[in-house]
């Protein structure tokens, strides 16, 4: 993969859009959730398809949930022996479950 030094000012420009893209998107997808619009579980359901949501850390996704904030997130992922920089798609079952259990 070629380094940012290695990138035409054209692929510079289209990986700043793609990367504004999925920010909006993640953005997006933490509001619906914080809205009620979105369950924990549809979030899970939509990161075995979608690679954006699939790449979106979990701690990030669990501060979302009304009532959980940061201190509540990082407390639940600890207590589960989830890693901080976990991504969704990186979650075990016996995790995707307890935070199901916890959020479903």
């Amino acid at each position: 993969m070629a380094g940012i030094a290695d990138m035409s000012d054209e692929e510079r420009a289209a990986a700043l859009r793609k990367a504004g893209e999925v920010r909006t998107a993640r953005a997006e997808l933490k509001s619906l959730l914080k809205m009620g619009s979105l369950s924990f579980r549809e979030v899970l359901d939509r990161a075995d398809s979608e690679e954006m949501v699939a790449k979106t850390k979990v701690l990030s996704i669990l501060e979302s949930i009304p009532g959980v904030g940061k201190v509540g997130a990082r407390r639940m992922m600890e207590g589960i022996g989830i890693a901080e920089n976990r991504r969704l798609k990186g979650l075990g079952d016996r995790q995707r479950d307890a935070l199901l259990a916890e959020f479903g």
